[in-house]
């Protein structure tokens, strides 16, 4: 009796993945620290996603978030390299457009999270303006 219910909480409850952990904590810290989210997990292409959307005050953060167990492959902000912030300003253009919101200023920011295995905790380091729109796909047009 005790293995099907262990199996059927898993089915029904599946353990989250790294990166699903370090989101959701980042989403609480975001809240924590006065941001209202918009979305979370908002997939505009066919693999491409914005990690979160908040807006604080009349300013509209797209937070990419980075989760590693450690820095021994470096810090986790480091993933975040040119190829991407030309792909995640694209999607924030895109969001923007979609729904009507080229009046607001926009940032981009990143969330690096370090949790090492078997703590609860995880170290948060939030760094706001990480990166500048790049690209052809400019917020004003």
């Amino acid at each position: 009796m005790r293995e099907f219910i262990s199996a059927w909480w898993r089915r029904v409850f599946p353990e989250k993945s790294l990166g699903q952990r370090g989101e959701a904590a980042a989403a609480r810290h975001l809240r924590r620290q006065g941001y209202k989210i918009i979305a979370l997990g908002d997939r505009l292409k066919h693999r491409d996603e914005l990690d979160i959307v908040a807006y604080r005050g009349k300013t509209i953060v797209f937070a990419e978030v980075k989760t590693r167990t450690s820095a021994d492959d470096g810090h986790p902000a480091e993933a975040v390299d040119a190829a991407k912030q030309r792909r995640l300003t694209k999607l924030a253009v895109t969001f923007l457009k979609r729904h009507r919101l080229l009046d607001y200023s926009a940032r981009f920011d990143v969330i690096a999270i370090t949790w090492p295995a078997g703590q609860c905790r995880p170290k948060i380091e939030h760094i706001e303006n990480a990166f500048e729109a790049v690209g052809q796909w400019e917020f004003y047009s």
